[in-house]
């Protein structure tokens, strides 16, 4: 009895480990297929006594290009030129200029939407459950995050479009980002990536903004 439950629970094991590099085969090849991307997000914040929702459109393009354009609140506006980050908030005098190097902790998950990665070799402890119309959600820990991020977990759908996505910080902080209407291969010149400040704003050099 005790062999045939040991096995019966390998059997589930290996069951489950091959679904979630299933699940995460399925995510790399829709996203390493794609040169640019466009998509709506909502972004939802909460912790540290905060509880936020933002939205707007994002756009990226390879190699390491994301500018996020939000309409709510409107003028909002986050650019990665694949070297540095702009951060401008509309009312201020100042747009944060930060060095890509030191956005890796705070956007490092979202690189998965920017493709040319392999998810079953980013993540620790990945787990998959898929429910009705092959909607799974796959978790894991991403590498080299470990002190900062206690779980990350991506929804997807059949065909390997991301739906969303949820980073549970280790401080308690949960940031989750539900994407829509997804339009891949889109137009993206490198100019929509160059960040140009509005009149009267001052870009100095900061941190990344929580």
């Amino acid at each position: 009895m005790t062999v045939a439950v040991l096995c019966a629970a390998g059997a589930v094991r290996a069951q489950s480990a091959v679904s979630a590099a299933t699940v995460a085969a399925r995510v790399d090849r829709h996203y390493n297929a794609l040169r640019s991307l466009e998509v709506h997000f909502v972004q939802t914040y909460t912790g540290m006594g905060m509880n936020r929702k933002e939205s707007g459109v994002l756009l990226l393009k390879k190699p390491g290009k994301m500018r996020w354009t939000y309409t709510d609140p409107d003028g909002k506006l986050f650019v990665l030129d694949g070297k540095d980050g702009y951060f401008y908030t509309p009312g201020t005098s100042e747009a944060q200029k930060v060095d890509q190097k030191k956005l890796d902790d705070l956007r490092s998950p979202l690189r998965f939407l920017l493709g040319h990665t392999e998810l079953q070799k980013e993540l620790t402890g990945v787990q998959a459950t898929c429910g009705e119309g092959g909607v799974c959600e796959l978790s894991g820990v991403p590498k080299g995050l470990e002190q900062r991020v206690s779980s990350l977990k991506i929804t997807a759908a059949a065909n390997g479009t991301i739906q969303s996505m949820t980073i549970e910080e280790t401080d308690g902080v949960t940031n989750r980002f539900a994407f829509s209407g997804e339009a891949g291969n889109v137009p993206a010149p490198d100019s929509v990536f160059v960040f140009v400040a509005p009149a009267g704003v001052h870009v100095v050099e900061g941190e990344p903004p929580v």
